[in-house]
């Protein structure tokens, strides 16, 4: 079976989030499973400029087992990546099946003309919160003016899909209006298992990291709640529990990062956390390794991969009840959940996970049996070619 997998970014923007890592990891095991899988994207390089698109980047070549075609970018609104030579490769290379991943994406409006003009069964996942991302409605003026002439595209790219493959039973509700429940699958996102390696030795010796560390890691961004964190660590830096621990922040600036750290001195935190911008993703991988437990207390999340990661260490994950991420962490069986944007619940739940070793232990471990078991790369794959061959086969 010839894949064409359509996204906005690809490697080596490893910062671009869950649409990336759901690309890389359906082309990378379908061809494994003995198919022709390519990934066809833009040239965006977050790996060296989160804002920055890279002309050096090979237009075709294989990275990590993945075979990737980018083009270039002519110009781009927000995340809106207008690439036009990837509609041509498509063309050229006459897939058996296209699936595209981010439904906003000028990638998934290019995926549906191509299979409109070829008669090309056409796949669709999201990831990026079609109706309920906080941006939608909090954005600014220039990014809700450009939602709003987004939807005929939505549209138009949902009615031309076969199939929608989503992660959770949120998702799957957010489709159905937009859609009958029949095209709707609901396929459970997972990670590479055999990924979770690291060339960094020593975490904590690499960043002169003295203590042990609880660790967050995610977009700077208001939506993933790190000021929700910093008002939890400001409460907590004079607790005894708190003398030999500090917090690890990592991730890319999307917006937050300059208010971060006004907040970081104006709480007069700065002993207290460690922030590492831009890390590779070797140094993710290995930050997880070392550390205590995660916190992520996100305002909206859709389907997490970040607590999955942690979970394949054995690490206990504190977040929050709302949109998509009970659908990933259950409460008191692999992680705790609070209420999003209480930091006096936040404190209070990150005391209780460092005073009690043996529950955060257990929490680990019952994730690290739910990816071990079904939420991982292979079992996602298996379940997404089944689809894949039904629907060449209707």
């Amino acid at each position: 079976m010839k894949i064409a997998i359509a996204c906005p970014a690809s490697l080596p923007a490893t910062q671009f989030g869950g649409i990336m890592f759901l690309a890389i990891e359906i082309a990378r095991e379908s061809t494994k499973m003995g198919n022709e899988a390519i990934v066809y994207t833009t040239d965006l390089d977050f790996a060296n400029n989160a804002k920055a698109f890279n002309r050096d980047l090979p237009d075709d070549e294989i990275v990590e087992d993945v075979h990737i075609k980018r083009s270039h970018v002519w110009f781009k609104i927000n995340l809106f990546f207008i690439n036009p030579k990837m509609y041509l490769q498509m063309m050229r290379d006459s897939p058996d099946i296209i699936h595209t991943i981010g439904v906003r994406s000028f990638q998934s409006f290019v995926s549906t003309l191509v299979a409109r003009k070829k008669n090309i069964p056409l796949i669709i996942s999201d990831q990026g919160g079609l109706t309920t991302h906080p941006d939608l409605k909090n954005g600014g003026i220039l990014k809700r003016i450009l939602y709003k002439m987004q939807t005929p595209m939505i549209h138009f790219v949902i009615n031309n899909a076969a199939k929608i493959s989503v992660a959770n039973e949120y998702e799957k509700n957010i489709f159905l209006d937009f859609c009958s429940e029949s095209k709707i699958e609901v396929i459970k996102n997972g990670i590479n298992l055999g990924k979770m390696k690291t060339q960094t030795v020593d975490f904590k010796k690499k960043f002169n990291i003295q203590k042990p560390f609880i660790l967050f890691l995610g977009r700077f961004s208001r939506v993933k709640g790190i000021d929700v964190l910093l008002k939890a660590i400001k409460n907590l830096k004079d607790r005894p529990e708190m003398e030999d621990l500090i917090f690890v922040i990592m991730g890319v600036d999307f917006g937050f990062q300059k208010e971060m750290f006004q907040m970081i001195k104006e709480f007069k935190i700065e002993n207290k956390i460690k922030v590492l911008t831009n890390p590779s993703r070797d140094d993710v991988i290995a930050a997880y390794r070392e550390s205590e437990f995660l916190v992520l207390p996100s305002r909206w999340e859709l389907s997490p991969l970040t607590p999955l990661e942690g979970f394949a260490f054995k690490k206990a994950v504190i977040s929050t009840n709302t949109h998509g991420i009970p659908f990933t962490i259950t409460n008191g069986e692999n992680g705790v959940l609070i209420e999003e944007g209480s930091f006096e619940e936040l404190a209070e739940s990150i005391l209780e996970l460092i005073n009690n070793k043996m529950k955060r232990m257990e929490l680990g471990l019952s994730g690290y049996k739910m990816v071990q078991s079904e939420c991982n790369s292979k079992s996602m794959v298996e379940k997404t070619l089944k689809m894949y061959k039904q629907i060449i086969n209707e």
